[in-house]
Order: structure tokens, then C-alpha cells, then sequence
């Protein structure tokens, strides 16, 4: 076998999330997108779109060195790859749910590259493309870079410009000298938080144990709510969101201070911006204070942890694991947090797949959820269009404590707003 490099810390991070899933899970990682396709289009030209992509993108052609769990690697790009794209006519089934059936099918990482696409029909005519990943092969800001590259494909074959870094020009750069004394800051950033967080979790009972449950918040008055916050805090949205989220599970705890999970995009380089790959990694933030009345005042301070906390975002798991187990009794983050803003004018799959209708009261949906991989008690906060969405998957809380903590945060950002 041609010998393998090392993972990029993102890929890193995606494999320690997987590494210990039984066979039936396999497919968590997976994620479907739905790619409409302009009028005209014939299918030839798909095929031809998305081979200049994957032909662009290294890790597209990347398969995995998985045999030894605690040693992984990524073997070098293959020059070509299986591109017959098959094609399936949908009839009267829906796009997504044709592609939520691709999306539970898992990926070999071994023998596989971690993607597939399918070319959907109606009638005969290329309706859509049915785009499946495995995180470990793009994150969601590189599958819409994809998107966007591929709609590019299909009007220009050869516009796309010079072929992009891929991920282990990545690793090589992480573990170059600079990167690895960016690695000793970054762990030594994680001993200072473990050492200071208190031991704060979230309650657990009998009758939940073992329980995930997961319910997204939809709410049109809590966007504007979140932006006049945030204009009065002067930071950002996803800070005053944090922040109302954070104070929420605060007082569900009943502390004052929680240590807290962010995902970091690590998307701050020029060089690295667009590369396709996971780069998303959690980092911690210490939120102190997080029961105050003033959402205002808990905005800024959580606006300057997190800075803290994405200053650190390119960290080796490995080296965090072992961290931990020389520290016993440190802390376990009590939750986690991602914040998703979505253009107004972004394609048809990156919108939640059931939104608010303007003018609707803000309503909770219950879901079954299609991933548990994670953090316990983990907020993924959507801004898209004239409203906010919190999807809130929560692992050892009743149906009741996940209502609580997602109408906490709708309470509090529509208080500080004074918009009752």
C-alpha cells in the first residue's frame, strides 16, 4: 500500500468522533445535499460539472489508512475516480428524502472516496443533483464552496482558475514548526480553562438515561430580537445567541459559570479559506457569570471568551485526550454551541427544511435525529432569511428539559430586546 500522511486536525477531529461507532451508526457522519439544476441541462453536462470539481479538490479523490485506529492517515490523492454518475428517476418522490436514502448508505473510507452523487430526473430531464458527503471530506462551508464551483462547472468548464491546496498541504503546514508551537499555545490555552472550570453538568435522571431527543425552536420575532442585541452589545449575532443559549442552560445547572464548546470554522487564513475538507474542530470558552439579567453585559463576555477560545481552534484531539486523562477531575463542558448564518439569497439546500412562515408564532418542532454524534447537550443556531432557527439535540434530558432550555433562550433574547 502506498504509504499514508498524516491527518490534517480536522480530519483528525472528525475521526476521533467515529473511530468507536458500531456498524449501525456508520453513516452519522454522512451529509445530503440537493443541487437543483437550471433548465436545459442535459445530463452529460452534469457529469462533466462534477468531474472538473472532484478533479479540483483533492480531498474528493482521498481515501483513508484506517487500520490502526490510534494511527490514522490519508493516503495520497487518486488521480482519477469512479464517475458514471447514476442516474435516478424521482417520480413522485421527494428530492430530500431520495437523498436521506443515499445519506444512510455509509462510506468504506478505506476503499471509498467519501462522497457519491446521484443524478435525479423528472421525466426524463436532469431535475437535480443528489450530492452525499462524509464529513471527513468537506465541512458545510466546503460543501457549499462545492455548490457554488459546480453551478460555475456547468456554465464554464474551464473557469474555475489554479487548483486549490487540499488537506495534506494542510497537515503539512500543521506540522511544520510554526503549526506545531500553534498546537503547544492551543493545548496550553485548553489546561488554563480545565483548571478554572468548575465541575458543572447538566441534570441527569434515571428515567432519561440513555434518551436523546431533539427539537428545533423556529421563531421570526427572535432574529430581530438577536440583532438589536447585538447592535446595542456592539458584537456579533451569534455572541448574543451564545449568550442567551449559555444563560439558559445556566440556570437550568444552577451555576454561575459553564465551560462551553464552540465550533471553530478555522477558515481565518486567507490560504485556507476555501479548501475542501473538515476543518471544524470544538474549542472550549469559559462563560462566567452566566445566570446575569443582562444579556447585554453577558454578550460582551462571551464575545471575548470565544475570540480566546477561535484564536485556539486548530488543536491535535490526540494530544487533548491525553490532557484529560492526566486530569481526572477536570470539567466536561455542560454544552455546545455552532452558529449558522445563511445568505438571503442561498440555494435551496442550505435552508432548514421546515422554516417559519412570516407572521407565525414561534413554534418548537420534534425531530428523530438523524446523528447523536457529539457533544451532550449540543445548539446548532440557523439564521436564514427573516428568522432564527435553534435545533437543540440533547442526550440524557427529557422532552420537557429540552423545551426549557430552547424557550429560556427565545425568553431572554426577546426580553433584552424589550420587544414583550
Amino acid at each position: 500500500m502506498t504509504e499514508a500522511g498524516p491527518l490534517s486536525l480536522g480530519q483528525l477531529s472528525v475521526w476521533h468522533d467515529i473511530r468507536g461507532l458500531p456498524a449501525r451508526r456508520w453513516h452519522e457522519p454522512n451529509n445530503a445535499a440537493v443541487w437543483p439544476l437550471p433548465r436545459g441541462i442535459d445530463a452529460e453536462q452534469v457529469r462533466t460539472a462534477l468531474r472538473v470539481v472532484a478533479t479540483r479538490h483533492p480531498s474528493l479523490r482521498t481515501r483513508y489508512d484506517v487500520h490502526d485506529a490510534d494511527a490514522p492517515g490519508q493516503l495520497p490523492p487518486d488521480t482519477g475516480f469512479h464517475d458514471a454518475l447514476p442516474v435516478i428517476e424521482g417520480g413522485d418522490a421527494a428530492p430530500a428524502d431520495l437523498a436521506a436514502e443515499l445519506a444512510a448508505q455509509p462510506f468504506d473510507l478505506g476503499r471509498e472516496h467519501g462522497w457519491r452523487a446521484r443524478l435525479l430526473t423528472s421525466g426524463g430531464a436532469p431535475s437535480h443533483l443528489l450530492f452525499i458527503k462524509h464529513h471527513i471530506a468537506a465541512d458545510a462551508w466546503a460543501q457549499e464552496l462545492l455548490h457554488q464551483e459546480f453551478r460555475q462547472a456547468l456554465a464554464d468548464p474551464e473557469g474555475l482558475g489554479a487548483t486549490p491546496p487540499g488537506p495534506a498541504d494542510l497537515a503539512a503546514e500543521q506540522h511544520s514548526a510554526a503549526g506545531l508551537r500553534r498546537q503547544t499555545a492551543a493545548l496550553d490555552h485548553w489546561t488554563q480553562l480545565l483548571d478554572r472550570a468548575p465541575a458543572v453538568a447538566l441534570p441527569r435522571t434515571a428515567d432519561t438515561a440513555g434518551d436523546v431527543v431533539q427539537a428545533t425552536l423556529h421563531s421570526v420575532p427572535a432574529r430581530p430580537a438577536a440583532h438589536t442585541v447585538a447592535e446595542r452589545a456592539r458584537v456579533s449575532v451569534s455572541s448574543v445567541v451564545l449568550a442567551a443559549y449559555a444563560r439558559s442552560v445556566a440556570r437550568m445547572c444552577g451555576a454561575d459559570a459553564l465551560l462551553v464548546q464552540l465550533m471553530s470554522a478555522n477558515r481565518f487564513s486567507s490560504r485556507w479559506k476555501n479548501v475542501v475538507t473538515s476543518m471544524n474542530q470544538w474549542v472550549p470558552a469559559l462563560i462566567e457569570d452566566a445566570r446575569n439579567d443582562d444579556l447585554i453585559k453577558l454578550a460582551d463576555a462571551v464575545h471575548w471568551s470565544g475570540l480566546g477560545a477561535f484564536r485556539h481552534g486548530m488543536h491535535d484531539v490526540t494530544a487533548v485526550a491525553a490532557l484529560r486523562a492526566r486530569m481526572p477531575g477536570a470539567a466536561e463542558p455542560a454544552c455546545a454551541f455552532n452558529y449558522v448564518a445563511v445568505p438571503e439569497k442561498a440555494p435551496l439546500d442550505a435552508l432548514p427544511p421546515r422554516g417559519p412562515v412570516p407572521g407565525s408564532p414561534p413554534a418548537l418542532t420534534w425531530e428523530d435525529p438523524f446523528t447523536t454524534i457529539g457533544p451532550r447537550c449540543y445548539a446548532r443556531a440557523l439564521e436564514s432569511g427573516s428568522a432564527l432557527s435553534v435545533r437543540l439535540t440533547a442526550k440524557d434530558l427529557s422532552r420537557e428539559q429540552c423545551a426549557d432550555v430552547l424557550w429560556g433562550l427565545h425568553e431572554s433574547l426577546l426580553s433584552a430586546a424589550g420587544r414583550h
